[in-house]
């Protein structure tokens, strides 16, 4: 199976440098390293014309000449890390100060390189280790998210295990999951689908109502005398069940998004129940205190 190639985006206005650098990149003879490191060059000339290639397509890697006609030194690397906030950037200049060395590393450089001393494998190399850390920060950022994922869990599982009792000595029965089956089902269902509303809405910018849709879930919680409990055990198992199978950066969008519309969820709810029983006790107190109105035998 053939690897896929990375692209690698070359910033550089010196048509003999880049014509170089690309010739180290494009022989796979040059490098043993080449073989293990499939690569497709795009070279431009400044970094306005690499903001417009960058519209169309993701760069694994940037190589970056520190000595633009247009910019210069560090300044460089600077303004070229606000373009490229997330990409990895390998500076590299004809300078041997070694203060700019120090320099571009503090100002976000994944790398950097002697244009002095360049030649094929020793620029296969730098790439092949900005890569290798680059997997191995993912892998640790994936490993931190799980495990705060799984706490979570932990601490809601938890909370549902202590609100037991409060929700039997408030409502006197048993949670939705356990009464209503196939009720709580249909809950999860709902549940689910503003979930995924939530996601679109995020990520496209289209309204969805999504309160209106959280305030009419919540009437029909609060009509069921549903307890904060059971929203947490309809949150928790939505989750579980669409973090089956996917990959990281989506399950983290769910944890993040569920975050607020479980709130919000609640809120209305207890919004409800304010409402329910002040609506109650104001037609009690109407019923004692309204006066009888005399019989006709009194008369």
């Amino acid at each position: 199976m053939t690897q896929d190639p990375y692209q690698i985006l070359l910033i550089e206005d010196d048509s003999a440098t880049a014509t170089m650098v690309e010739n180290y990149l494009g022989s796979s003879t040059m490098s043993p390293l080449a073989a293990r490191l499939p690569v497709q060059t795009t070279a431009v000339s400044n970094l306005a014309e690499a903001v417009e290639v960058c519209q169309d397509r993701e760069f694994a890697i940037v190589l970056l000449d520190l000595f633009l006609s247009e910019i210069q030194g560090i300044d460089t690397l600077i303004k070229a890390r606000t373009i490229f906030p997330d990409q990895s950037i390998i500076a590299y200049s004809q300078s041997e100060d070694e203060h700019l060395v120090i320099q571009a590393f503090q100002h976000g450089a994944d790398g950097y390189l002697r244009l002095k001393n360049l030649d094929s494998y020793l620029l296969y190399y730098e790439l092949l280790s900005v890569l290798e850390r680059n997997i191995y920060r993912r892998k640790s950022e994936n490993q931190r998210n799980l495990a705060s994922q799984q706490k979570e869990y932990h601490d809601l599982e938890t909370l549902i295990s202590s609100t037991t009792s409060v929700t039997a000595r408030m409502f006197g029965s048993d949670t939705i999951k356990d009464s209503f089956p196939e009720l709580f089902e249909e809950l999860k269902q709902s549940y689910g689908e503003l979930l995924e509303l939530a996601l679109d809405q995020r990520a496209f910018r289209i309204d969805h109502n999504l309160s209106g849709r959280l305030r009419n879930l919540a009437d029909r919680l609060g009509f069921m005398k549903a307890s904060p409990r059971d929203i947490i055990e309809i949150h928790t198992t939505t989750l579980k069940e669409k973090n089956h199978n996917i990959n990281v950066v989506k399950s983290q969008a769910y944890a993040v998004e569920g975050r607020l519309i479980v709130l919000e969820l609640m809120g209305y709810l207890a919004g409800f129940y304010r409402k329910y029983y002040v609506s109650l006790n104001n037609l009690n107190i109407s019923s004692r205190i309204s006066p009888r109105l005399p019989s006709k035998d009194s008369s």
